[in-house]
C-alpha cells in the first residue's frame, strides 16, 4: 500500500461539472474534487453541522462491537475514485482491520458523521490534486451559475443542509416535511438575527 495522507473535507462546492466534496490533506495547499450527488452532499453537510439524528450504519457498527478506525480514498482509475471503510474491534485490529469497500461519498459521509479520520492516497493526490487557489479563483470569478461554494466549516452548514433537504422535499411533493424544514430554517434565521443585535 502506498503513502496515505490524513485529510479533511475542506468544503463542498458546486462547480461547472456538478457538486464536489473537496478533500484537502492537512496543511496542504491542494485539494481533490470528488464529484457526488445532491443527496450525498446533504449527508456530508448534515454531518459537518450539529445534526443529531440517529445514524443506522454507525448504530450497526457499535452494536456489532466494532468501531470506525478510518476512511480511505485509496485509488483513482479511469476517473473513478475508490474508497474503503476500516473497522476495528472484536478480532479486528489496526494491523488487520475489517475492510469494507464503499463509494467515496458514503465513506466520507460516515467519517464526517462519526468524527473519524479521513486519509487519501498520495498517488490520488498526484493524479487529481489541484491548487486550493484554483477553486477559490473558479468560485470567485465564475459567478453563481457555474461555481458556488456551498459551505466550509462555518455557521452556514446547517442552513445549507436544510435548504437541500427542503428542495428535495418540495420536488418529491412531501409538503408536510417541507413545512417542518421551512420552520427550522426560519428559526435559524431568527437566531442569526438575534446574534447580530
Amino acid at each position: 500500500m502506498g503513502k496515505m495522507l490524513e485529510a479533511e473535507v475542506w468544503t463542498i462546492a458546486r462547480l461547472e461539472d456538478g457538486t464536489a466534496v473537496l478533500l484537502r490533506p492537512l496543511g496542504a495547499d491542494s485539494a481533490v474534487p470528488v464529484f457526488i450527488g445532491e443527496t450525498e452532499a446533504q449527508a456530508i453537510l448534515l454531518g459537518m453541522g450539529s445534526d443529531l439524528r440517529p445514524d443506522l450504519l454507525l448504530e450497526l457498527i457499535k452494536k456489532d462491537s466494532l468501531a470506525l478506525w478510518r476512511v480511505e480514498v485509496h485509488d483513482l482509475r479511469e476517473g473513478i475514485f475508490y474508497a474503503r471503510i476500516l473497522l476495528t474491534g472484536r478480532e479486528f485490529s489496526e494491523k488487520h482491520p475489517l475492510t469494507l469497500d464503499a463509494r467515496p461519498s458514503e465513506a466520507l459521509a460516515l467519517a464526517v458523521r462519526s468524527g473519524g479520520p479521513i486519509f487519501i492516497a498520495q498517488r490520488v493526490m498526484d493524479q487529481a490534486g489541484l491548487p486550493v487557489d484554483f477553486f477559490l479563483d473558479a468560485i470567485g470569478n465564475a459567478g453563481a451559475n457555474s461555481a458556488d461554494i456551498m459551505v466550509g466549516r462555518s455557521q452556514g452548514i446547517e442552513q445549507e443542509a436544510l435548504q437541500l433537504e427542503l428542495d428535495q422535499a418540495v420536488a418529491g411533493e412531501k409538503y408536510e416535511r417541507a413545512a417542518e424544514i421551512r420552520d427550522a430554517l426560519a428559526l435559524l434565521d431568527k437566531g442569526r438575527e438575534n446574534g447580530q443585535k
